[in-house]
């Protein structure tokens, strides 16, 4: 089936990760048939969700008793964080579940309201499609952040986002720097602990005498799931990376030829430089009017265009709506409206 047989269907979901499938679970379940009623479509070659892009040894920030989606349990110790390669098995495990076929590989450009009645029109790179309902689920953080200067910076050997770090392999010998100090960038400086000299540059740290100073205690606050900004490590995480021998650095402002020039006015020439610094949302296809209007306190995954829902992404629902629970919670209110919705 191409695009445009997806023509007239109630809904259509973009995006087939946690939030986009916990969103067909939620269709399903109020008698809507997948393929018939609604579809999923997704801009990733067939059957590579983000997960796919983790490196193996990245941990879901959550148990696996609260990542589950639809009643499809995790196949896992319930007190367990899954890894990547579980969560992609897992996902498709759910889609099979419910029955839907994503369509995989169509990019979603675009989406306006058609006439005086309910109709959407939704563009893709193959073609724009008419449907009653647009639900965007395309990730809080599914495109790497990188700061402005980052393009500036030189080095022998080699600058990656952690969104692209697999193994310790990939980075050669000698000095890295990670920039980011959240979940991403003490999980990868302490698997390279083992092979490299690391330094760790993070705005969350506070000097006291020393670069090795830690923050103080009770201003970590915990997370599910990665999110848009990194964020803060914990103090006993922090502790262990000290005992493995990572240096830790201030907050990387600038570069200047192959040194990064830290807050504190010090810098650094380091071998490779591994940025850990976020991701940005995927709804820049949705229309600015929406996005300038997310802010807005609106119900639960409802925007200013009716019949345009977005699932998964706090700015446009709630605090956590990018956990597993959270996007759940968004699906449930979504889908309700929609079949409300003439």
């Amino acid at each position: 089936m191409t695009i445009l047989g997806l023509s007239h269907r109630r809904a259509i979901i973009v995006g087939a990760g946690q939030a986009g499938l916990a969103v067909a679970s939620a269709l399903r379940t109020a008698g809507l048939a997948p393929q018939r009623d609604f579809a999923i479509i997704d801009a990733n070659p067939r059957g590579e969700r983000s997960w796919a892009s983790r490196a193996d040894s990245m941990q879901l920030l959550t148990d696996a008793q609260h990542s589950a989606i639809g009643g499809v349990p995790l196949p896992s110790d319930p007190a367990r964080r899954p890894y990547p390669p579980e969560m992609e098995r897992y996902l498709t495990a759910v889609e099979t579940s419910i029955g839907v076929a994503t369509m995989w590989g169509i990019r979603a450009t675009g989406v306006e309201h058609r006439g005086t009645g309910s109709t959407l029109l939704l563009r893709t790179a193959e073609g724009a499609v008419q449907t009653r309902n647009v639900v965007c689920a395309t990730g809080f953080a599914s495109r790497p952040s990188l700061p402005a200067w980052a393009s500036e910076l030189i080095v022998p050997g080699v600058i990656l986002h952690s969104a692209d770090y697999r193994l310790s392999r990939q980075i050669p010998q000698g000095d890295v720097l990670i920039i980011g100090g959240g979940d991403s960038g003490t999980q990868v400086a302490g698997e390279l602990a083992h092979s490299h000299v690391v330094t760790l540059s993070t705005r969350s740290r506070h000097r006291h005498g020393g670069r090795t100073a830690l923050p103080p205690r009770g201003t970590v606050r915990s997370s599910w799931f990665r999110r848009q900004s990194p964020t803060p490590a914990s103090d006993e995480r922090l502790d262990k990376l000290l005992r493995s021998g990572v240096t830790f650095a201030p907050g990387s402002i600038g570069v200047d030829g192959q040194d990064v020039l830290f807050a504190d006015g010090t810098r650094v020439k380091p071998q490779s430089v591994i940025f850990a610094t976020g991701y940005l949302p995927g709804d820049q296809w949705l229309p600015q009017s929406v996005r300038d209007g997310a802010h807005r306190r609106l119900r639960r995954g409802m925007t200013t265009m009716p019949g345009l829902f977005v699932a998964g992404h706090p700015r446009h629902g709630r605090h956590r709506s990018d956990t597993f629970i959270g996007a759940q919670r968004d699906a449930s209110a979504i889908v309700r409206r929609i079949m409300n919705r003439p």
